[in-house]
């Protein structure tokens, strides 16, 4: 049985549901289709940078109760798998994972912020120093697609 609070916490990330339109750089250009699957336990994502990269991948993530922190495993056409760990705070969903960058140890997270209802903006970011601070590599600007 779960509790309330995790039911709650089971909602943090339906703010990302829905269909988007994407920008990024100069003239970056993409899509993302979020939807609820699996009795809404799941958030899948469907991503699709063309025509601006021939970036394509999908990602899961699951609110997990014995952890209590969501998880996210992302696979894409490049033959990507990364996997992420975090939590909804202060108005941020940041979900961040360990890696390998030329034999030295990184950490990399995805942070969602500025959530209002037609909008958002999502980070990709680097930190090299035990994350003291950190590089933002990608930056993604959310447009809620018009019906």
């Amino acid at each position: 049985m779960m509790s309330e609070n995790d039911e709650s916490k089971l909602r943090q990330f339906d703010f990302w549901l829905g269909e988007w339109d994407l920008t990024w750089g100069d003239n970056g250009r993409g899509t993302n289709l979020i939807t609820a699957v699996l009795d809404n336990r799941v958030i899948q994502e469907q991503f699709d940078g063309t025509p601006s990269t021939p970036l394509q991948g999908l990602s899961v993530s699951t609110y997990n109760t014995q952890l209590g922190k969501w998880q996210q495993t992302w696979v894409d056409n490049s033959g990507s798998y990364l996997d992420f760990v975090g939590e909804f705070a202060d108005g941020k969903m940041v979900l961040s994972r360990e890696a390998m960058l030329e034999g030295k140890p990184i950490l990399q997270r995805m942070v969602w912020y500025n959530i209002t209802e037609q909008a958002l903006d999502w980070n990709w970011e680097r930190s090299e120093d035990g994350g003291q601070t950190w590089q933002i590599m990608w930056q993604i600007r959310y447009q809620r697609k018009v019906e």
